[in-house]
């Protein structure tokens, strides 16, 4: 079996340690379940998001907000959307579950072993190693 595969996803937890979910790559897609709700994500997020963060050169904030709230600017989150992005927009697939890019994507690019968290209860921010 292959960590990371829809037979071995990740464990992950969020930046404040509250939430637990699991996640795995299933083709182009990254597929995050969190309790009994699924969100999807484009699977070259986690090397564009890696790529965007070195181009920073600092901490980032998180920035976590649902689809139908704004995203505070310059946060991982508001890069998650933005048209400036690599692909000119939201890399959430699911409509209506698009957002969340800043909770659910840090934890996994801290796992890999490509960034690194603040895990604080709130305003959490992250960089590249």
């Amino acid at each position: 079996m292959v960590e990371g595969s829809k037979a071995e996803p990740w464990s992950l937890t969020t930046a404040p340690g509250t939430a637990a979910y699991s996640m795995y790559r299933e083709g182009d897609e990254l597929v995050c379940q969190v309790g009994s709700t699924t969100l999807k994500y484009q699977a070259r997020a986690i090397d564009d998001l890696h790529a965007w963060l070195v181009a920073q050169g600092d901490w980032v904030s998180l920035g976590a907000a649902d689809e139908q709230k704004p995203a505070p600017e310059g946060s991982v989150e508001a890069w998650g959307r933005s048209s400036d992005n690599p692909v000119g927009g939201w890399y959430g697939l699911r409509k209506g579950y698009r957002g969340r890019f800043g909770m659910y994507l840090p934890p996994l690019l801290e796992h890999l072993g490509v960034a690194e968290l603040t895990h604080e209860k709130r305003n959490n921010s992250m960089r590249a190693l």
